[in-house]
């Protein structure tokens, strides 16, 4: 197999994304909450996945006619803000202006962001929320807060999106990478688990979304802390 197909396979693998976030808004058209974000995951996987590999296979070089990093956006957009701040207003979990409000700031916010050519730092972790509200949704759904603190959860993280905050990528974010990318590994396990069983309030797995989470939430804040803002 050549450079140049491997390469393309890359980007094929990548736009299987957009197809993983078509079946998660029918899911969550029809309110089966639990079936979107299983698909939401699957697509959580992909993205993981293509990242390194198009690394690996040089698609810059071998594949240049095809846009890997707008089309790696244009799907993360659907699946990490479009889909899941969709499922927070339909699922009820922010009722009336509350969940009109939360849309509107999400998507706003989030697409702004994604066009910020400062959004990386110089080791590849995000100044700012990265507009993962696929995973904070999908915590939501499991945990079942109060609405305030939902609603002041998804304010703060809306602002943080422009404040000067080291978020990690589990993947490129080299520091803490031994621990941060088998804690997203799990992240991922405890989101399919607590998905499969249909967020059941007894599961365990509510309780390892939530210590997972924590660690990829502050993991890059700690680390401005301890090493400095260009550590």
């Amino acid at each position: 197999m050549t450079p140049e197909i491997k390469a393309i396979l890359v980007h094929l693998l990548t736009a299987t994304g957009a197809v993983f976030a078509m079946l998660a808004m029918l899911a969550a058209v029809e309110a089966k909450w639990s079936l979107m974000f299983l698909w939401l995951v699957v697509a959580f996987v992909v993205d993981g996945a293509d990242g390194p590999l198009a690394r690996r296979y040089h698609v810059k070089r071998y594949a240049p006619q095809f846009d890997g990093v707008l089309l790696d956006l244009i799907i993360d957009y659907l699946t990490y803000v479009f889909i899941p701040a969709y499922a927070l207003f339909k699922s009820g979990l922010l009722p009336g202006w509350t969940g009109w409000c939360a849309i509107i700031v999400i998507t706003y916010a989030s697409a702004v962001y994604f066009a910020d050519t400062r959004m990386k730092t110089r080791d590849n972790s995000f100044w700012g929320f990265p507009g993962c509200w696929n995973m904070l949704v999908l915590v939501l759904f499991a945990l079942k807060p109060e609405f305030w603190m939902t609603l002041g959860i998804v304010v703060l993280l809306a602002a943080a999106m422009f404040l000067p905050l080291k978020f990690i990528h589990p993947i490129r974010t080299a520091r803490w990478r031994a621990v941060s990318l088998p804690v997203a590994v799990l992240w991922t396990g405890f989101a399919a688990w607590a998905a499969w069983v249909d967020f059941h309030p007894q599961s365990w797995a509510h309780t390892g979304l939530l210590a997972t989470s924590i660690y990829l939430a502050l993991a890059g804040i700690a680390q401005q802390i301890i090493y400095g803002a260009d550590g």
